[in-house]
């Protein structure tokens, strides 16, 4: 069993119709995209999905997929502000969080940015319980656990994968999927062999309706969608 997430809030143009497909939908809040009025028109068209937040490096430039070296205060600051704007749509209720890009990768690999961003966290709202959605090990599933929070560790129905199990970098060739039948069908593989809870569809892919609907419907028809709430 697992829920569908999508990225969500990172393209103006985006279809509403995406956003009551998942789950749970990460909304870019002025990281890498996203301002208030993006925000507000994902969160009045969610539905019953859960809203979570797609935190970033502050990279509007690079989309939030470049690794930055900042001062430990500076992305602290920042993922505060990204919180604290999201969350204030939420009237105090955000206690999801996925990250996005570079910095999902970098937390993984890395105990201290891990450490960082779970502190982040936290202190945005003292002795609440959160949930993070992100890569199956590494150190940030590491400080999450430490932390005795939930994590939900995630597999890609839009990307490609190498043997190892790392995703295909982008740039290179089978890195992105575009036919939803070839989508739909890695996601019922990720459930069923690599353990994932939750499948990601990018919001921001060219044909994402029709992706999401496709794994949607396969996930639903193999007895096999969730919901965060249930996990």
């Amino acid at each position: 069993m697992a829920f569908l997430n999508l990225d969500a809030a990172e393209l103006p143009d985006e279809p509403v119709e995406l956003y009551p497909l998942a789950g749970m939908l990460n909304v870019a809040c002025g990281g890498h995209a996203g301002d208030a009025a993006s925000i507000r028109r994902v969160v009045a068209h969610a539905g019953s999905a859960t809203i979570s937040a797609h935190l970033s490096y502050p990279d509007r430039a690079g989309f939030g997929r470049v690794s930055l070296v900042l001062p430990p205060e500076d992305l602290t600051a920042s993922l505060h502000s990204q919180l604290a704007l999201l969350d204030h749509q939420l009237r105090g209720r955000l206690r999801h969080i996925k990250l996005h890009g570079a910095l999902y990768h970098d937390a993984a690999r890395s105990p201290f940015l891990a450490a960082l961003v779970v502190d982040a966290a936290a202190a945005s709202a003292p002795g609440a319980e959160w949930s993070f959605v992100g890569p199956a090990s590494g150190a940030l599933r590491d400080a999450v656990a430490a932390q005795g929070w939930r994590y939900f560790p995630e597999g890609f129905a839009d990307r490609g994968y190498l043997p190892d199990g790392a995703l295909i970098p982008r740039g290179q060739p089978g890195a992105l999927i575009a036919e939803p039948n070839v989508c739909a069908q890695q996601a019922l593989r990720l459930v069923r062999q690599a353990g994932v809870t939750t499948v990601c569809v990018h919001g921001d892919s060219p044909r994402a309706l029709d992706i999401t609907r496709a794994v949607h419907s396969a996930l639903l028809d193999a007895g096999l969608l969730d919901t965060p709430e249930h996990r």
